[in-house]
């Protein structure tokens, strides 16, 4: 484009912003992870296209003119989202800097502010781009109006022209919104004609052009499309004038008006540097205040940022990747020794078909095609060996998944010297696993292609140059014990466990499947029993239908689309009629029988008949592991069937037997250690059983007069104490009245004030610097603690109570399973690591190996981590997950 006008939707690439960075804070948990994705691709847009002329949209407010012709107009749309609210005035803050014009007005959504302006600057022949994730926009495409839209998240664009607008929805953009008219919008709760969908409307759109032309010509269509484009003709048209921008609003401005200056330095910088945005200040920093006036389509961008956009390293002259062959190896490999760390990107994970591995020497990078049409299985193999032999350290983002592309090769994977995606875990635990192109975009300012053979030579040094970035966070943070120490090594760990898998009985799984369907047929007939009539026990509408309306039962709680039949519902109403236990028991016994029995049959892994269950160490914002496909940690074991499900799991080596390691306990010893409560410690220290302690102590009687019924309730004060439970979860828990729970709460905390002490001190900790720590010096930012939102400041504060705790028995756990690889391997023992569940290890060994692994297994988790109460481990061995004996 020539001199242009550059349109950008305010308050899109906000929502798109947050989404993708609503982990980012400030060192006090202001939230700016919509600020700094706006401003980082507004950047880098401006860098890129140069506008002449530049304006920000927002919409002023969520009530517009269409509300008046329909009230259910976007009615669908949840509530701005607290964190991302008090961002836009942020976000105008830095357009107000950048000397950016901001339109907003009453009754007008910024679709409209952005149809109005294209339209005045088109009739002065002046191109415009215009930057958004709303495709209503696309309406507006014409010879000189464009449309970027983003595809996911801020980083990925896709232009559309009025040809590419017409082969994606068979009509012209000024038609996109009798398309709208015809299939409806459910994100703007635009229903559209019934029957008609996306499909139907695109062939109709195709063949007549517009909605009115369609209309005209009923009698040329099948007689029941017709009778229902008849029936709702001018609810079409209504639907169609919806979703059509309104191209006149008045405005008092003109397009000379948004003529584009470039920022003011100094302003720019001081906001930057209140939002704490380290990597855009370096940018800006050699900036002189109110620069000179830019020739048009100039955007004045500093040298740093040009560099950051295309990923080159400053002052480094980076040639093309050489394509790795076995002829060149001999000479790569030496290079490689020489630059001592090597950075690593690839394509493909476990499954994938296509894999490609690129290699970051520094002064050359090489791409490798790892398709056995390039280089033969065999000697591809040899060639891996070799690349990865000892004495070359190796960088890379996701170093589990390189392990396995690895294995598939039967190559040993190295130990990584860096892994970003782990260390940006630890930086942002909210946030869960990330992408390397966000990381690119957040850290360096940097947009990357999709990782390709083509791109991968970009990612190696995308992954180089995070390193010292990443690395100088975890020294401010004082996680880089952490890291190095304990995150880092278990990548490897978690690697080996996923790859030694775990056996399944397939008979075992058949017999219990066919158990289940005949106990579910039972239970069926009963409900119809007591229901009066056969329904859909899995259908929420007729369930209520039963409940509410036949039986008279109260209703706890109503959905939009009627009565709610959700857990917490039934679990109330399960005392009120006995129909309602079965219902929560068919739908336990159901998703046993579907996920477990059923679905384990089919995760069986048709080259090693093995399950590799999913390890994820980046997920949870507490340090604990989880898995997935399937979900081992989450076996309903409460209930005698979902404890026989573990009778199915087997060693995977024929010949060995399976040794667990469970903690005693472990949360509530590491309260007693945090809480220093003298009481508490001392009932560990004696050895004491802590449940019965503490009913003695909330109940007021001597150890030996605690009763069952006592040791329960003590039982769930303890570990709800440790979620920060209220007496509302309490008593729901304990089916007893609020009175009564908050009643042992209180006891609880009058006999354990060390406890009440530490817990309150966690929640102050929070909200005065947002995050609290682990033992380890873990972090979990909590910006929830301030929040003027009564449900949110409350989940907050529970979270900044429990992190503390569960997060410091999370690190013990992966503390004893790093020294437990190690100790295995320096022992000769041939035992291994198959999975860990929340706070116990599953191993494989030999029987004659158990009299010097037990000993040794047992000292690595009691002595991980010493604390002012002695850590406890049961231990069992037995042919399987549930036939367990102590030993």
């Amino acid at each position: 484009m020539s001199s242009f006008l550059l349109i950008v939707d305010g308050n899109s690439l906000a929502y798109r912003a947050f989404h993708a960075m609503s982990h980012l804070r400030t060192s006090t948990g202001i939230p700016t992870g919509a600020v700094f994705g706006f401003t980082s691709m507004l950047l880098k847009l401006l860098h890129e296209k140069k506008p002449a002329y530049l304006a920000v949209c927002f919409d002023k407010s969520r009530i517009n003119f269409r509300h008046s012709r329909y009230a259910a107009y976007k009615a669908n749309r949840r509530e701005t989202p607290e964190e991302l609210r008090p961002q836009f005035p942020l976000i105008k803050e830095v357009l107000d800097a950048m000397n950016i014009t901001i339109l907003e007005k009453d009754n007008y959504e910024a679709d409209d502010l952005i149809g109005t302006v294209a339209r005045l600057a088109t009739a002065q022949d002046i191109p415009c781009l215009i930057l958004t994730g709303d495709q209503d926009t696309l309406q507006l495409v014409s010879p000189l109006v464009r449309v970027l839209l983003t595809k996911k998240g801020i980083s990925r664009l896709e232009e559309y022209t009025e040809e590419k607008v017409a082969q994606k929805f068979g009509c012209l953009p000024p038609y996109l919104p009798d398309y709208k008219g015809l299939a409806g919008d459910s994100a703007d709760n635009i229903p559209g004609v019934p029957g008609i969908g996306d499909k139907t409307a695109v062939n109709l759109l195709k063949t007549y052009g517009n909605l009115e032309e369609i209309l005209r010509r009923l009698d040329e269509l099948p007689p029941r499309l017709a009778g229902k484009l008849a029936e709702h003709a001018s609810a079409a048209r209504l639907y169609r004038d919806l979703a059509r921008i309104d191209c006149q609003v008045p405005l008092t401005m003109n397009i000379a008006s948004l003529k584009w200056t470039g920022w003011q330095g100094e302003r720019l910088l001081a906001v930057f540097q209140k939002l704490e945005f380290r990597s855009l200040t370096n940018q800006i920093n050699n900036l002189a205040p109110n620069r000179q006036k830019q020739k048009e389509q100039t955007m004045p961008q500093p040298a740093a940022v040009q560099n950051n956009n295309n990923m080159e390293k400053a002052g480094t002259d980076f040639r093309p990747a050489t394509l790795l062959t076995e002829s060149n190896l001999e000479q790569t490999v030496s290079m490689m020794k020489r630059a001592g760390e090597i950075a690593l990107a690839f394509t493909g994970g476990k499954e994938a078909a296509r894999q490609s591995l690129a290699l970051d020497a520094g002064e050359e990078c090489f791409l490798l095609d790892l398709s056995p049409a390039a280089i033969p299985a065999e000697k591809l193999a040899l060639l891996l060996r070799d690349l990865f032999a000892p004495g070359i350290s190796y960088i890379c983002h996701d170093a589990k998944t390189l392990a396995w592309l690895l294995y598939r090769y039967q190559v040993q994977p190295p130990d990584p010297a860096f892994d970003t995606s782990i260390a940006a875990y630890l930086l942002n635990p909210g946030s869960g696993p990330r992408g390397l192109g966000e990381l690119a975009m957040e850290y360096l300012q940097a947009t990357l292609p999709p990782p390709d053979p083509d791109s991968l030579p970009e990612h190696a040094r995308c992954v180089r140059r995070l390193r010292p970035v990443l690395d100088d966070a975890l020294d401010r943070t004082d996680m880089r014990e952490l890291y190095y120490s304990v995150e880092l090594p278990l990548v490897r760990i978690l690697a080996e466990m996923e790859m030694a898998g775990i056996a399944v009985d397939k008979k075992q799984l058949q017999i219990m499947s066919d158990e289940l369907e005949e106990r579910l047929q039972q239970i069926s007939t009963e409900i119809y029993r007591l229901a009066g009539e056969p329904f859909n026990i899995n259908s929420p509408k007729q369930l209520g239908q039963i409940l509410f309306e036949k039986l008279g039962l109260p209703v706890i709680k109503r959905t939009k689309t009627g009565y709610s039949t959700d857990a917490e519902v039934l679990e109330e109403l399960s005392a009120v009629h006995p129909l309602v236990g079965l219902v929560l028991q068919h739908r336990q016994l159901a998703k046993l029988k579907s996920t477990y029995c059923d679905g384990l049959a089919t995760l069986i892994d048709p080259q090693s008949g093995l399950i590799h269950t999913t390890l994820h160490q980046n997920v949870t914002a507490t340090g604990r592991l989880s898995s997935s496909d399937p979900n081992l940690q989450n076996i309903p074991i409460r209930l005698p069937e979902g404890r026989r499900i573990r009778r199915v799991f087997r060693p995977p080596t024929p010949g060995y037997i399976l040794l667990t390691a469970d903690y005693s306990q472990i949360e509530l010893r590491v309260l007693a250690h945090l809480a220093q409560d003298p009481l508490l410690k001392e009932a560990f220290l004696a050895n004491q059983d802590i449940h019965t302690r503490t009913a003695a102590e909330v109940f007021g009687v001597p150890l030996e007069q605690v009763t069952p019924e006592m040791r329960n309730r003590a039982k769930a004060v303890n570990f709800g104490i440790v979620y920060g439970i209220s007496d509302f979860g309490l008593a729901r828990d304990l089916k007893i009245s609020r009175g009564e729970a908050r009643r042992y709460i209180d006891s609880y905390f009058a006999r354990y004030p060390g406890v009440k002490k530490f817990m309150e001190q966690s929640v102050a900790l929070a909200r005065e610097q947002g995050y609290v720590t682990t033992l380890l010096n873990r972090r979990r930012y909590i910006p929830d603690v301030n929040s003027k939102n009564f449900a949110v400041r409350s989940a907050g504060e529970r979270a900044a109570m429990n992190t503390p705790v569960q997060g410091s028995a999370a690190d013990i756990i992966k503390l004893a399973m790093v020294r437990l690889s190690r100790e295995l391997k320096k022992a000769g023992l041939k035992a291994r690591l198959l999975l860990q569940v929340h706070d116990e290890l599953i191993l494989e060994a030999l029987p004659e190996e158990v009299p010097a692994l037990g000993p040794l297994l047992r000292y690595c988790m009691e002595q991980a981590l010493p604390l002012s109460v002695p850590l406890r481990v049961d231990m069992k061995q037995g042919p399987n997950w549930y036939e367990m004996e102590k030993i």
